[in-house]
């Protein structure tokens, strides 16, 4: 069956009742009048995983919120340490799936889970996911759920035909910054916002050098992919400011790339020359920037720029009629009629705090001292502000995942979301190959991003 005759099949036979789904789901299960732990299982305990494993594990052990039934790895070790966590913890040791690299596959259909989380590497998200699914259960997945637009569309289609949710797990959207942020452009201070801009800007070669945790695997996209290889950084505060399938979407992009000349010239000074890694040329430019249009009009830009000499960035800047705000290199904030220069002052950032910031700040959640982890990258590639900052976004959005799923609620993004923000990539792709034409977003909601009403995140009670 066709791409397209598939989607108008499984639109007529399953986007309406999934639709329900999307605003009501009962609750995971009813003991005394309040939901049982979640259980899940956790697939790729690698540099990444292992943080968000921990962030699950320390709510199952002070919050009651998790049960961690299953972990996968195609290293025993990593699914040993992880039974060790979790029995230190006090916790239940969770059965271990290390039989290869489709070992999730078992997993999903041996345990009972609720929901199946993975981090592993980029091509492997939606595999696992379409395991999930397949078996009945949720799927959360680390950015991005998908690498080709097929991709995006199977996941879609997956998550319709089941009834189960599929999110990709933005942390971003949860950083302290780019909730003030939200704030300010829901309460009307910047005016109607017009434009946005926001990229991954973070030199990255030391770790595709590396020949363990991301290091095996990530320079192999540069080698031959040229396009925004990592798009949901930006994207992801964007659809926040800019109402993205709820209300507006991304409707064409373009996009073009600079020579590809960083990496190489990296690897050949610090890798040994019959290091494989050194062999082989690198076809990603060393900076792409994509424009984009939206269907109200409204323009972003989205920055992937990981293979120069630079310091970390997002750049997060918001403009609207009233005024602007930018979250690098520091949180400031410009506004009509008080003389149009920027204003640093720390005073905006916490008048402007999200409350969810708030709340699990004040219930010693989520800090960066009670996490037990190491910052996710080699120690000079982030100041530690930037990874006490990555730490609470973690647990940030995998606590608001957690009681969405408990609570029968929709989970903040959803498949939808994941689809579109991961779309990117491949069409930059498309754009960069075709001297930087432009090229139309698919509507992976159909329609339904007109009448879906605006994304609200509200401390759960």
């Amino acid at each position: 069956m066709s791409l397209v005759s598939r989607r108008q099949f499984l639109a007529a036979t399953a986007a309406a009742p999934f639709a329900a789904t999307l605003t009501s789901r009962p609750a995971v299960a009813q003991s005394s009048g309040s939901p049982r732990p979640l259980r899940v299982g956790f697939v790729g305990i690698g540099m990444k995983g292992s943080a968000h494993l921990g962030n699950l594990l320390q709510m199952a052990a002070r919050l009651g919120t998790v049960d961690v039934v299953a972990v996968c790895d195609i290293l025993e070790r990593q699914t040993v340490e992880a039974q060790k966590q979790a029995q230190r913890l006090g916790l239940p040791k969770p059965t271990a799936y290390s039989r290869g690299d489709r070992d999730f596959v078992r997993m999903c259909q041996s345990e009972d889970l609720d929901l199946v989380y993975t981090a592993t590497p980029w091509r492997w998200h939606t595999p696992v996911c379409l395991a999930a699914l397949g078996s009945g259960s949720h799927a959360a997945t680390e950015v991005p759920a998908a690498l080709t637009l097929e991709d995006c569309h199977t996941l879609v289609e997956a998550a319709e035909s089941s009834g189960r949710h599929c999110t990709m797990m933005e942390n971003v959207n949860y950083m302290q910054a780019e909730m003030a942020i939200w704030r300010m452009v829901r309460e009307g201070l910047l005016g109607e916002v017009v434009h946005y801009e926001g990229g991954y800007l973070h030199d990255t070669r030391p770790l595709k050098a590396q020949d363990e945790h991301d290091g095996l695997w990530l320079a192999e996209h540069h080698h031959l992919r040229n396009g925004s290889l990592y798009p949901t950084h930006a994207i992801g505060p964007a659809a926040m400011y800019l109402d993205l399938g709820r209300g507006d979407r991304m409707e064409y992009l373009v996009s073009m790339s600079s020579p590809a000349r960083g990496l190489k010239s990296y690897l050949d000074e610090h890798l040994p020359s019959d290091h494989p890694k050194r062999n082989r040329e690198y076809a990603n430019g060393d900076v792409n920037t994509c424009l984009i249009k939206t269907a109200r009009g409204r323009t972003i830009i989205v920055k992937h720029d990981t293979d120069l000499p630079r310091p970390y960035s997002r750049r997060n800047l918001v403009q609207g009629t009233r005024g602007l705000v930018r979250g690098f290199p520091r949180f400031n904030i410009s506004l009509d009629g008080e003389r149009l220069q920027w204003d640093d002052s720390p005073d905006w950032l916490s008048r402007y705090e999200h409350p969810l910031w708030t709340r699990v700040r004040e219930n010693g959640l989520g800090t960066f001292e009670n996490t037990p982890h190491e910052p996710i990258m080699p120690g000079a590639m982030w100041h530690y502000d930037v990874a006490r900052e990555l730490k609470n976004g973690d647990f940030l959005e995998d606590y608001r995942l957690v009681e969405a799923m408990r609570d029968g609620r929709e989970p903040d993004y959803t498949v939808y979301d994941a689809a579109a923000w991961s779309a990117i990539a491949p069409l930059s792709e498309q754009s960069v190959a075709n001297r930087s034409a432009a090229v139309d977003f698919p509507d992976f909601t159909e329609g339904r991003w007109k009448t879906t009403p605006p994304l609200q995140i509200e401390p759960a009670t």
